[in-house]
């Protein structure tokens, strides 16, 4: 069953594998779970009930963490070609994505919120400092809730 929103594709295996990206618990955020856990910040919730439902949040000290896949959110540095096919609608989803990833950390950010947005490529090749980044944010938050 197809959903109407999107175009009959050119490549049905490209399809399949396309539709299979899973929208949480991916590796880079499974990564990033675990490492935060071994370095003593856990007490994380998962799709936690704020505006944007972050992929990882610390509600006591108001930080939100997205954790963007490079293709579908168009990482800075990765610099990913569009898919050859359909274009014109890549184009256009890309586009709201990154429309949508905005309005959502403005929404947290209104609300007070501390808001990081971590790359699938920079938890793969440096997840060392990801998580000494988020550490540091915890902690200065700490801080300032005293």
């Amino acid at each position: 069953m197809r959903d109407s929103r999107s175009p009959i594709p050119s490549n049905e295996h490209v399809s399949k594998v396309m539709s299979s990206n899973k929208a949480k618990n991916t590796s880079p955020e499974v990564m990033l779970r675990r490492s935060l856990r071994m370095n003593g910040a856990g007490g994380y919730r998962l799709q936690w009930d704020v505006p944007g439902r972050p992929d990882i949040t610390y509600p006591g000290k108001m930080v939100a963490i997205f954790v963007h896949g490079c293709f579908w959110h168009r990482c800075p540095h990765c610099n990913l070609p569009l898919p050859k096919s359909n274009i014109d609608f890549w184009k256009n989803k890309f586009e709201n994505n990154k429309k949508r990833d905005e309005r959502k950390k403005g929404l947290l950010e209104e609300n007070g919120w501390i808001v990081i947005t971590v790359w699938e490529c920079t938890i793969q090749s440096n997840l060392k400092s990801v998580t000494d980044m988020v550490l540091y944010t915890l902690d200065e938050r700490r801080s300032h809730f005293r």
